[in-house]
C-alpha cells in the first residue's frame, strides 16, 4: 500500500494552483462575437426561453450535468466535527471523483450552519442552480432529517452519500458474498456494529434485499440496541432487537453468518470470528483502520469472506463504485429524485458486473490475472470502466420506469456509447471501427501469439466478434500462458511455424517467396529458412490467402519488419514507398499524423508518396483530407534542406492533384490555427479549412510530435500505427502497445482486409 505522509499530502494540495478542481468554459470565447453570444446581448434569448418553459434550463445550461456537493463539516471522514471550511478539501476531492468517473461537473459548497432547519433553507434557496444534490459528511441524526426534508421540497435528486453510497455498494457485495458462501439472505444472522447514518442505511438496504429484522442485531457505543433501552432515536429503534441473551459484541457475533462493521478500528478479535458460523462474511469497513485487519481475519478463519474499505485488500467497499454513476444516470433522464427503485437497480447492476469477465485494464492496474468471481472478488474494482455503462443505464432505466424521469431514453446501446465517449473510453471513430469490423470479421494472424498482451487482445477481439484469430507460436507454451492468464482459447487456431507438421506449409511458402525474389538473389534454401521466422511465415499466410491480415511488432524491430514486408508483400504499384500513420482523437478533433515510423529521411518523391497515401488513408476512415505539409519554415522562407524538399513536394502535388486540399510548407501552429494562417497567408489552398492531416518532413518530427501530444494530453486516444501503401493488409504494433491499442489495430486490419477483398472482387 502507498504510504501517504502529511508532507506529501500538503504538497499535493498546495502545489501549482491550490486545490483540486477548477471551472473551464465549454464554448468558444476568443472573438467579440463569441463573447456577445456568451453574455450580452445573446444570453437574453436562452433566458427568455427558460422563462417560457422551465425545463428548457436543461437544454441551454449546465444544470443537467451539475451537482452540488454540500456539507456543514460536522462528520468529516474520520475527523469528526471539524467545521465547514476545514472540510472543503474533502468536498473538492468528491468533486474530482464525480468528474473523472462520471463526467459530472461539481460545485463544492460548504455551509457554516449546524441547525438542520437553517441548513435546509440554505440548500433550498440555491437548488435551482443544480441538477442534483450530494449531501456529504453531515452527522447523525441530523443527516436523516435534512435528507428527508430536501427530498420532499426539491424536484431534483438528493442523496446523502455517506448513508446510501455505502449501503448500495455493501449490499451488492453482501448479495454476492452470500452467493459464494451458499447462504440464503432470508435466513442468515447479521450483526451490524455501528448505528450511524451509514449503518442504518446499510441495514435498511439489506432488508430490502430480503434480510429479516428478527435476524439482525445492531450495536452502538453502548452495546446491543434492544427494545428495552430508553431514549432510542427513531432510526435506531427500527433495528432494536427483542433478544434478551445478547448484550455485547462478543455475545452477538457467536454463530452469526455476517458481520458488518461501520464503527472503529480493532474492535473485532480473531476469537470472535472463530465463533461465527461456517463461511463467515466479515465486512470490516471502518477507515483507515478496519474493525479487524485482513490478515488477522484470514488467519483466524481461512473460510472467511472478507471486505474492507481499503484498496490494498480484496473486495474493497468504496463509494466511488456507486455515486458517480448513480448521479450520472439520474442526471441523464433529468430525474426529480433518487428513489429506492433507482438505488436497488444500482445494487443489482454492481452485483451482476462482478460476475462478468474482468477487463484487462482492471487486471493491469492491480497487477493480477486471476480476478474471477469468488471469495477474493465479489465486488467490482473502482477502476472498472464498465461501471459507468452498467450502473448509470440501470439507474436511468429505473428512474424512467418508476416515473421520476423528465426525459426518456429508448436507445440504450446508443446511450451507453455516449457514456463511453464522454469519459474518453471510446470515441465515435473507434466505435465505428469496431462496429464495422464486427459486421465483416476476417482471419487475423497475430505474430507474437505467446505474448500476454497480444494473446489478450486476440481473445478480446474474438469475444467482440471482429475476427477469427490465429496465434503463431509454440502450442504448449501458448496454452500454458493462457491457463495462467485464465484466457479461453476455444476455437482459436494455434500454428507453430517451427513444428514438424508444418514442413509442407513452410515448403509451399518458401517456393512462393523464392519465385517472387529469385531475381533479387534469393535461393530456395534461404527462403525456406526464413519460414521459421514469425514475420515471414505470418506474412506469407496473408500473401497466399491462408489468412486475411497480419499483426506484428511487439517483439520485432521496425527495421526488420519493414524489410520483411517489402520482400514478402511488396509496395503498391503506384508508389515507391509505404508509410505509417497515427490517429489522434482529441477534444479539439481527430488528427492524422504521417509518417510516424517508416521513412527516416524522406526526399521529395517519398514525401509526395506519403502525402498521397495519407489522403487515401484519411478517406478510408470516411473523412476528407485537409493536408498541411509541416516544416520549420512557411511557404519558402527557407530554401535549404528538408524545408526545400517539402516545398517542392507541395508544388508538384498541387500541380498533379488540383482538387486535393494540401499546402505548405508551413509551421505546425499555422497549420492548426485557421484564422492565423488565413490572415497571414490568404493565398493558401487550405483557406477556410481546418487542417486534419499533418505530413511531417521526417520520422523524428512525426514520431516525436504524436508522442509529445500523447504524453501531454492524457485524454487523447491514439490509434496506430496504421500501415499505408503495402499490397496486402499487414499492420504493426510496438512494444508499448496495450491490449486496447492492439484491439483497435485489429479492427483497422479487419476493415482493411475486407476492403481489399471487395476491391479484388470488383477487379474480377
Amino acid at each position: 500500500m502507498v504510504q501517504v505522509t502529511k508532507e506529501a499530502a500538503l504538497e499535493y494540495h498546495r502545489n501549482g494552483r491550490p486545490g483540486k478542481i477548477e471551472v473551464k468554459p465549454t464554448k468558444p470565447y476568443h472573438t467579440q462575437t463569441d463573447l456577445s453570444l456568451a453574455y450580452s446581448p445573446g444570453v437574453a434569448y436562452p433566458c427568455l426561453e427558460i422563462q417560457k418553459s422551465p425545463n428548457d434550463v436543461y437544454k441551454y445550461t449546465d444544470k443537467g450535468n451539475l451537482v452540488a456537493v454540500i456539507s456543514n463539516g460536522t462528520a468529516v471522514l474520520g475527523l469528526g466535527d471539524i467545521g465547514a471550511m476545514s472540510g472543503k478539501p474533502v468536498m473538492e476531492g468528491k468533486g474530482l471523483l464525480f468528474k473523472i468517473y462520471g463526467g459530472i461537473d461539481v460545485f463544492d459548497i460548504e455551509v457554516a450552519e449546524k441547525d438542520p432547519e437553517k441548513f435546509c433553507e440554505t440548500v433550498e434557496k440555491i437548488a435551482p442552480t443544480f441538477g442534483g444534490i450530494n449531501l456529504e459528511d453531515i452527522k447523525a441524526p441530523e443527516c436523516f432529517y435534512i435528507e428527508e426534508r430536501l427530498k420532499k421540497t426539491l424536484d431534483i435528486p438528493v442523496m446523502h452519500d455517506d448513508q446510501h453510497g455505502t449501503a448500495i455498494i455493501s449490499a451488492a457485495g453482501l448479495k454476492n458474498a452470500l452467493e459464494v458462501a451458499g447462504k440464503d439472505i432470508r435466513k442468515v444472522k447479521i450483526v451490524v456494529n455501528g448505528a450511524g447514518a451509514a449503518a442504518i442505511s446499510c441495514t435498511k438496504m439489506y432488508c430490502a434485499l430480503g434480510a429479516r429484522k428478527e435476524n439482525i442485531v445492531m450495536l452502538d457505543s453502548k452495546g446491543v440496541i434492544t427494545k428495552e433501552r430508553k431514549q432510542l432515536t427513531s432510526q435506531k429503534a427500527l433495528f432494536a432487537t427483542s433478544r434478551q441473551d445478547v448484550h455485547t459484541l462478543e455475545e452477538a457475533i457467536k454463530n452469526a453468518d455476517v458481520f458488518v462493521g461501520l464503527s472503529k478500528g480493532n474492535i473485532l478479535t480473531q476469537e470472535m470470528i472463530k465463533s461465527m458460523s461456517k463461511n463467515p462474511i466479515v465486512f470490516a469497513l471502518a477507515n483507515p483502520v478496519p474493525e479487524i485487519s485482513y490478515e488477522d481475519a484470514v488467519n483466524s478463519r481461512p473460510d472467511v469472506l472478507m471486505s474492507t474499505g481499503r484498496s490494498d485488500y480484496p473486495n474493497q467497499i468504496n463509494n466511488v463504485i456507486g455515486f458517480p454513476y448513480i448521479f450520472r444516470g439520474a442526471l441523464d433522464v433529468h430525474a426529480k429524485a433518487i428513489n429506492e427503485e433507482m438505488k436497488m437497480a444500482a445494487v443489482q447492476a454492481i452485483a451482476a458486473l462482478a460476475k462478468q469477465p474482468v477487463p484487462d485494464v482492471v487486471n493491469d492496474v492491480y497487477h493480477v490475472n486471476d480476478l474471477t468471481f469468488g471469495p477474493k472478488y465479489f465486488i467490482p474494482k473502482p477502476v472498472d470502466p464498465r461501471l459507468i455503462t452498467e450502473v448509470s443505464a440501470a439507474v436511468a432505466k429505473a428512474a424512467i420506469e418508476s416515473g421520476v424521469a423528465r426525459r426518456t431514453i429508448t436507445d440504450w446501446e446508443a446511450y451507453k456509447s455516449t457514456l463511453l465517449q464522454m469519459l474518453g473510453q471510446e470515441t465515435k471513430l473507434t466505435q465505428k471501427l469496431h462496429d464495422t469490423a464486427r459486421r465483416h470479421p476476417q482471419r487475423v494472424v497475430f505474430a507474437e501469439g505467446g505474448h500476454p498482451t497480444m494473446m489478450k487482445a486476440a481473445v478480446q477481439a474474438k469475444q467482440e466478434g471482429m475476427c477469427f484469430p490465429i496465434l503463431l507460436g509454440n502450442s504448449d507454451r501458448i496454452r500454458r500462458q493462457a491457463q495462467r492468464l485464465k484466457l479461453d482459447l476455444s476455437d482459436i487456431q494455434i500454428i507453430d511455424m517451427r513444428a514438424d507438421q508444418e514442413q509442407g506449409r513452410r515448403a509451399t511458402f518458401a517456393k512462393h517467396l523464392f519465385e517472387k525474389r529469385a531475381r533479387q538473389g534469393y535461393t530456395f534454401q534461404e527462403a525456406y529458412d526464413k519460414m521459421y521466422e514469425r514475420n515471414y511465415f505470418g506474412m506469407m499466410m496473408v500473401e497466399t490467402g491462408e489468412a486475411d491480415t497480419f499483426i506484428t511488432g511487439l517483439y520485432t524491430r521496425y527495421s526488420n519488419t519493414i524489410k520483411v514486408a517489402k520482400e514478402v508483400i511488396g509496395i503498391r504499384p503506384d508508389y515507391k514507398t509505404f508509410g505509417t500513420m497515427h490517429i489522434l482523437n482529441t477534444k479539439k478533433g481527430t488528427y492524422y499524423i504521417a509518417d510516424t515510423l517508416i521513412n527516416r529521411h524522406p526526399n521529395q518523391d517519398v514525401l509526395i508518396d506519403v502525402a498521397r497515401l495519407s489522403a487515401h488513408t484519411v478517406r478510408f476512415f470516411n473523412d476528407e483530407p485537409h493536408i498541411a505539409m509541416i516544416s520549420y519554415s512557411n511557404f519558402g522562407t527557407d530554401d535549404h534542406g528538408s524545408s526545400l524538399e517539402v516545398h517542392n513536394a507541395v508544388a508538384q502535388l498541387q500541380q498533379q492533384y488540383p482538387d486535393l486540399a494540401i499546402d505548405g510548407e508551413m509551421q505546425v501552429n499555422f497549420a492548426l490555427n485557421r484564422e492565423l494562417r488565413d490572415d497571414k497567408y490568404p493565398f493558401t489552398r487550405l483557406k477556410g479549412l481546418d487542417v486534419n492531416t499533418l505530413v511531417f518532413p521526417n520520422i523524428s518530427s512525426a514520431n516525436g510530435s504524436y508522442k509529445l501530444l500523447q504524453a501531454l494530453d492524457a485524454d487523447a486516444e491514439i490509434i496506430g500505427p496504421i500501415q499505408m501503401g503495402l499490397n496486402k493488409p499487414i499492420h504493426f504494433t510496438d512494444f508499448e502497445s496495450s491490449v486496447r491499442d492492439i484491439v483497435n489495430i485489429t479492427a483497422v486490419a479487419v476493415i482493411d482486409a475486407y476492403v481489399e477483398k471487395i476491391k479484388q472482387m470488383k477487379m474480377k
